[in-house]
Formats: C-alpha cells, structure tokens, sequence
C-alpha cells in the first residue's frame, strides 16, 4: 500500500461511493477492460487477483464435479455476478441457483436464487473467509465453500447472520460434503482438490 493510500484510510475523508446501477453502466460502456476483474463490493470498486493455472483448473473440475452430481436441479454460474443489495455485486467463483425459465438472462441472480455459493482461494483466502464471507451472510447466503488451495481443505460457513456466519468446520481430504439444498448429494474432498 502506498504512503499516500495508507494515509487516506487513516484520514477522515468522504470517499465516492458507487451503487450498482452506476457499476453496472460503467460496466456496459465498457470502462473496465475485458480482461480487468473487478467487483463491487460494500460501495467500493475492488480488484481481484490475477487467475492462477492451479485456481482455474481447480474451478474446472469443481465444475465438472457439480454438474455430474446436480444434473438438472441447479443452475451453475462460474464466476458470474450476484447482486446481493444495492452496493454489492460480487462475483464468486460458483454459485449454484435455482433453476430459471430465462437462465438469469434478464437479471443477476439475487440472495433468494442461490442455494450455495463457493469460493476457490489460493491467494484471496483471508478476503473470501472474512469480507466475503461476512457479506454473504449479511444478504442471508445459506451457505458458503471457501476451497482452501493452500491448506489443502475445504472451510463450510453456515448459518448465516446479520454479522457473520455461526457455523463453521473444515473437511479434509477424505472426508465429505453434504450441502444443505440437497442432502442426497455427497462431495468427497478428495474430488474436489488436486491430489496433494
């Protein structure tokens, strides 16, 4: 962080505030590069890291893996927008919603479409576990995977609350997953993670 940044977060100054309107037309004008990744998150536009080759294989098999255990019952979005309120529009790396007749053409998905959302982190991961995970509780997210690359695990946020989520565990390798929306389906952590 630069001097003058840090001096900025330590001063008492107003700082612009964007909704999601205004992002979402600085989005279709095209501001932001194709390749920029950006996501509105809490009012404030924020940068996200560069995709590694391990991030972006993990998010294919974990595609591949949702796919074959839900088939037909949820709709996946890889790395596609939800708008949580009027200032968050983040991107999570999946989202897994209930099925629409239009496929959210016609509108981001909102908190009421998403069975559960996750979150592939290898260098984001305190950003997914704490900021992340504290907004998607706030807009009433049931349930939140934050897939640990580092680690080598998987971390389960449940029960979400007005602050933060009141349920946590981590699965490793060899153990599973139920998720909430549908119990009769099992992820084994060892599908999910590159053997280590």
């Amino acid at each position: 962080m630069s001097a003058i940044v840090q001096e900025l977060a330590e001063v008492n100054v107003e700082r612009l505030k964007w909704n999601v309107r205004d992002y979402e037309r600085l989005i279709q004008t095209g501001f932001f590069g194709e390749d920029e990744r950006i996501e509105l998150i809490s009012g404030e536009l924020v940068t996200m890291p560069p995709i590694s080759s391990g991030h972006s294989g993990h998010v294919k098999r974990l595609n591949r893996v949702l796919a074959n255990k839900l088939g037909a019952r949820a709709t996946i979005g890889v790395q596609d927008p939800i708008r949580l309120d009027d200032e968050s529009e983040p991107q999570p790396d999946f989202s897994i919603l209930k099925p629409r007749a239009d496929d959210y053409t016609d509108s981001h998905p909102t908190p009421s479409d998403v069975f559960w959302l996750i979150e592939v982190a290898e260098t984001s991961v305190d950003y997914d576990r704490k900021t992340k995970a504290r907004l998607y509780a706030r807009a009433g997210i049931t349930e939140l995977w934050v897939v640990d690359l580092r680690a080598n695990q998987i971390e389960v946020f449940r029960e979400p609350s007005p602050e933060e989520y009141r349920a946590h565990q981590i699965f490793a390798r060899g153990e599973e997953i139920r998720p909430l929306a549908f119990p009769d389906a099992t992820f084994p952590v060892n599908e999910i993670l590159r053997a280590a």
